[in-house]
């Protein structure tokens, strides 16, 4: 594998950043995680956005057209022969004097790294390996005024803590805000469903709410499901009809049990699945015969 590292591919070995680099030493780098269907970027314009949003949030300009940035990515995807695959792209505020407080010149340092993923679209295999077992955690999202949860940034703290609780069979952790609302998965958004309709933690709470999140929601208006996004609690998802979670490398992943309780997916979950597949197929592929992709188990699951 070659990996774009500072305008440069190097190999996947030799792809190395200062010790010096505040990505590195504070978490002080936003990120985005995408798929690539047919050698196209989804969603690529939301994902640069955001990442832009990030670096305002931490206070630093990247200084590159978007233009600069998607044509790292397909470098990178050309040099490793990839169509198919899982994108991340980092920006850091690059090397700077060992002190907390940022200096105002930048030199960011970019890298795009990718892995090879299955094809999308219709009649495409998940590379999930299964439906989501859920735990709730006692890890807490911080609160907006402390963490800002729409900034993506190398900051993972809070989602590593909530997944070093998950018992053996989990693989998916359930995080509430201060007050009890259910927010998101530690990498994933959630939904669920109910005899009112389809619905999702608002995005007022402190969430991330991701790129993909915005598609499903997008679909199920289309299809005229009503939806709702409000403040639910654990009791709402426990007892719904269906449940699933969305990110850009699992797209819509069922989810079985939460807290050992079987929820599962259903016709709701089922259609959403079938529309976003579509939606794929009409973008990246055009109806070309599937074929078979190379793929990896255990699929990187970095949340939207």
């Amino acid at each position: 594998m070659r990996y774009h590292v500072d305008g440069e591919l190097v190999p996947a070995e030799d792809a190395t950043i200062s010790v010096r680099d505040r990505g590195f030493q504070y978490g002080d780098a936003a990120f985005e995680t995408m798929r690539a269907y047919g050698g196209d970027v989804f969603e690529w314009e939301a994902h640069a956005d955001r990442l832009r949003r990030s670096c305002d949030t931490l206070g630093f300009d990247h200084g590159f057209p978007d233009e600069e940035l998607r044509a790292r990515i397909d470098e990178t995807l050309d040099a490793n022969d990839l169509e198919d695959a899982y994108v991340k792209l980092s920006v850091t505020r690059g090397i700077q004097p060992g002190t907390l407080a940022p200096q105002p010149e930048v030199d960011p340092t970019v890298v795009v790294i990718v892995k090879p993923l299955s094809r999308g679209g219709k009649g495409a295999d998940p590379v999930w390996d299964g439906p989501a077992v859920l735990q709730t955690t006692k890890t807490r999202k911080p609160p907006a005024n402390a963490l800002p949860p729409r900034a993506k940034t190398h900051n993972y703290l809070n989602g590593i803590l909530a997944r070093n609780e998950l018992v053996e069979g989990a693989d998916e952790a359930l995080l509430r805000d201060q007050a009890g609302n259910v927010c998101e998965g530690a990498t994933s958004n959630l939904f669920f469903v109910n005899e009112h309709g389809l619905h999702t933690p608002s995005a007022e709470l402190p969430l991330l709410p991701g790129i993909t999140r915005k598609v499903v929601l997008e679909l199920a208006e289309e299809e005229g499901i009503p939806v709702w996004q409000d403040r639910y609690g654990l009791e709402d998802v426990r007892t719904a009809d269906e449940a699933f979670l969305t990110n850009s490398t699992w797209e819509l992943r069922p989810v079985a049990t939460v807290d050992g309780l079987d929820v599962g997916g259903g016709p709701v979950t089922d259609l959403l699945r079938s529309k976003f597949a579509a939606l794929v197929e009409r973008r990246h592929y055009d109806g070309e015969r599937l074929e078979e992709a190379p793929s990896e188990s255990g699929a990187p699951e970095d949340t939207d």
